[in-house]
């Protein structure tokens, strides 16, 4: 499954929370009315609760639809503003990294010898 979301063509984030209760139809809907984008795109669209600890993951491969569903037992997602997102920001949300604070530093090989 991870191996599907990496090569995903965009991760997509949803900004409005989502009842989390809908099943696949209904995101698919929410994706097509939220965001403007078939959800047969083949890319990552990600939802969140009203609480932001409930996060839903629904992509398209060329057999049928996944659904992600993940739940925090402490905490809140921090949820990036709605649009795309990069494959390795999303793992980084799922693991509760804070994107807006977060930085990626440049770093530089040294010599070895």
């Amino acid at each position: 499954m991870l191996a599907t979301i990496l090569s995903a063509a965009a991760v997509y984030v949803v900004a409005e929370p989502v009842d989390l209760r809908k099943s696949i139809d209904g995101l698919a809907l929410a994706v097509e009315s939220s965001l403007g984008y078939s959800p047969l795109s083949g890319a990552v669209f990600v939802f969140f609760n009203r609480g932001r600890d409930k996060v839903k993951l629904l992509w398209w491969d060329r057999h049928g639809f996944w659904l992600a569903y993940k739940r925090l037992e402490n905490g809140r997602f921090r949820k990036p503003v709605q649009g795309t997102i990069s494959r390795s920001d999303l793992l980084l949300l799922l693991e509760g990294v804070d994107l807006t604070v977060a930085r990626f530093r440049a770093v530089r090989a040294g010599r070895v010898g």
